[in-house]
């Protein structure tokens, strides 16, 4: 396992510390208030219907107040193992997208487990997701040019959304964008992992967020590639993506597989590996060099797909 980054030494000294129910409680107890917004942006949070006898979607829209016209989006969706975390946690990134592409970003804040099972949030998901779809033209938003993203769990439901989307054909997503995602519960069955270096999410983190999510053990049968992307065995069809990791994440393996996996089926798959990176680093060191060049480099995946010559 390579050594941590040198933007990144400090890593070495946080504690590895895992997720179970306690912390998780802990933290859906603690959730802290909604950013405000920048002078230069817009942010409605809005309550949009929800999956068929299921409660109203949060969703937390954000515009650049110069923002004219119809203009791409990015549906996206937060991180945290399927157990924790909102739809206003990642505001710092998601109003460097609006401000720095003009575009919209539209952050849903889905169902968390165990207290609600798959696939409840990628049917809040799917119901956020219709709904801009459908409200495009009265949000200033190009329904042609709407992108899927997420981080970590996150990233795994913007996989899974992308595939149930081609599936059911009522909408067809511009790109997926998906940030160390958490796309195969087959991880919590492997002996080989060795975790000295790895951060922030353990593999025992990794048992209780798939363990909670799903409704059979992780790594068994059956298990649906909707909610587990890493399963699907066809992936022809699936528009393009971009999925960046790093060598200290305890996601690497199977998100680079997943890359494999779109190539082999013809989907142009950009692949962005941080050498001596761990899971969320850019978040706990965003303004280090090595995590302001990894959001540049989603940024710049955006503009390509969004904004195509």
């Amino acid at each position: 396992m390579s050594a941590f980054h040198q933007d990144l030494a400090l890593g070495r000294w946080i504690p590895r510390v895992s997720v179970g129910p306690r912390l998780a409680g802990l933290a859906k107890r603690a959730r802290r208030e909604p950013s405000e917004a920048p002078e230069d942006l817009l942010i409605d949070d809005l309550l949009v219907p929800g999956p068929a006898g299921a409660p109203d979607v949060g969703l937390r829209v954000i515009r650049p107040k110069t923002l004219r016209g119809n203009a791409p989006a990015i549906l996206w969706l937060h991180g945290g193992g399927m157990v924790i975390g909102s739809n206003s946690q990642d505001d710092a990134t998601n109003f460097a997208f609006a401000r720095t592409l003009g575009i919209t970003v539209a952050s849903v804040e889905y169902r968390l487990s165990p207290e609600h099972k798959a696939p409840a949030a990628l049917e809040d998901a799917y119901a956020a997701l219709a709904w801009l779809v459908a409200h495009a033209e009265d949000r200033g938003i190009d329904p042609g040019r709407i992108a899927i993203g997420g981080q970590s769990a996150g990233g795994g439901l913007a996989a899974g959304l992308v595939l149930l989307a081609h599936d059911r054909g009522e909408i067809r997503p511009a790109f997926q964008l998906l940030v160390y995602p958490m796309i195969d519960d087959r991880t919590v069955t492997r002996e080989d992992l060795e975790p000295g270096n790895m951060r922030v999410w353990t593999p025992r983190s990794n048992r209780f967020g798939w363990t909670s999510y799903l409704t059979q053990v992780p790594g068994s049968p059956g298990v649906s590639p909707y909610a587990a992307p890493a399963r699907r065995e066809d992936l022809t069809g699936l528009p393009p993506a971009w999925i960046g990791v790093g060598t200290l994440d305890l996601f690497h393996d199977e998100d680079i597989a997943y890359a494999a996996k779109l190539r082999a089926a013809g989907v142009p798959c950009e692949l962005e590996i941080v050498d001596g990176a761990f899971h969320g680093f850019d978040a706990l060191f965003s303004n280090k060099p090595v995590s302001r060049t990894f959001w540049r480099a989603q940024a710049a995946a955006l503009q390509s797909a969004l904004f195509p010559r």
